[in-house]
């Protein structure tokens, strides 16, 4: 069975997701600082790494997005596999969810919440939680990473 640790990378801290595609559940998800992510990717009880990489579209760049790329290699290095990575576009996720280049986090948001049932369905309540339940922040991007990476795993 495959599980996937998905991370959306930033310059101090990651949302990160634990997903199971053949059964379609968060196992877990969050954000953490990235030195506490770097130390917990050894022992989170994934069989796939899927990060979000940083693309160039020929504008100037500053400081946070060269942190970002730093952090990217290191969670890279750290994991059990480094060459299986699976290094995922943002443009990537945008085509797979979406079918847009164009796509803002809110509608990748409303894209993933439909794919799982609906808000209602997906999110639950704390009584009868669904799937997506305690998704937040960083880690919506996280999670899509991930269903992203699923997809291409099947397709390839």
């Amino acid at each position: 069975m495959t599980t996937i640790l998905s991370i959306d990378p930033g310059t101090e801290e990651s949302g990160w997701c634990l997903y199971h595609p053949e059964r379609g559940v968060v196992m877990g998800s969050g954000v953490k600082p990235n030195d506490i992510m770097l130390e917990e990717i050894r022992f989170m009880p994934a069989s796939e790494l899927a990060i979000e990489m940083v693309a160039s579209y020929g504008m100037p760049v500053g400081r946070e997005v060269f942190e970002t790329v730093r952090w990217i290699g290191r969670f890279q290095q750290i994991w059990r596999r480094p060459d299986e990575v699976r290094l995922v576009y943002r443009k990537d996720v945008k085509l797979h969810l979406c079918s847009s280049p164009r796509a803002k986090d809110a509608n990748i948001r409303v894209a993933l919440l439909d794919m799982f049932g609906g808000k209602e369905a997906a999110v639950g309540k704390k009584a009868s939680p669904g799937p997506l339940y305690g998704v937040k922040s960083h880690a919506w991007a996280a999670l899509a990473v991930a269903v992203t990476a699923a997809h291409q795993m099947t397709v390839k």
